[in-house]
Parts: C-alpha cells; structure tokens; sequence
C-alpha cells in the first residue's frame, strides 16, 4: 500500500515538474518574439533616422531664400518639413514622420540677413 502510495505521489511530481516546463518553455518562446520585433522595430527607427539625418544635412545647406519659399509645414519625401523663422537670422527646421505624429529630427540655422545697397 505505500508503494502504491508513493507511486501516485512520483506520477503527481512528474505532473507538476512537466507542467513548469511547459510554462517556462511557452515563456521563452514569448520572450524571444517580444525580443524578435523589438529589434526588428528598433532597426526600422534606425534606418528612418539615418536617412532623415541625410536628408536634414541637404536641407542644413539651402540658402535663405530657400528657407523662405518653405516656411510653414510641407511634405516632402516620406517627411514631413516644418520651417519657422522666429527671428530674422535663425530658421527652426524640424523633419517629422509622415503622419505628424513625431519628431525625428530638429535643428536651427543661421542665415545672415541679405545686404541692402545704400543709394
């Protein structure tokens, strides 16, 4: 009677540890996916970053007046472009994602005011 007895306590032990296996295996897998897309989205953030980067550095040599014929809110590319002009001197570039949602990238720059002649 105690064999049997401790039979049925093995088959319960057995039952429990493959139980706890199951669950830590179902874990890991969920982990692993969770860790799959957060690096897929990462590199997709990364690539459109680098590529606004570039995109900020054709715009960081646009001289004044093509600041002023973009002042205001345009698409442009798979961006959005907001140029400001607070004062006279400085331009507030920021370049947004597509749908205005965020902003990837910001910088300010210095355009000196055009020279008038004197009569």
């Amino acid at each position: 009677m105690i064999r049997r007895a401790r039979s049925g306590v093995v088959l319960l032990e057995v039952i429990v540890a493959m139980t706890i296996l199951v669950i830590a295996g179902f874990s890991a897998v969920v982990w692993t996916r969770q860790l799959s897309e957060t690096l897929e989205h990462t590199r997709d953030v990364t690539d459109e970053v680098v590529s606004a980067s570039r995109y900020l550095d054709v715009i960081a040599l646009w001289t004044r007046d093509d600041l002023d014929r973009h002042l205001g809110t345009r698409r442009q590319g798979p961006w959005l472009v907001r140029v400001d002009r607070p004062v006279p001197t400085v331009y507030g570039v920021a370049l947004e994602d597509s749908l205005g949602r965020r902003v990837l990238l910001q910088t300010w720059l210095y355009r000196t005011e055009p020279v008038h002649a004197t009569p």
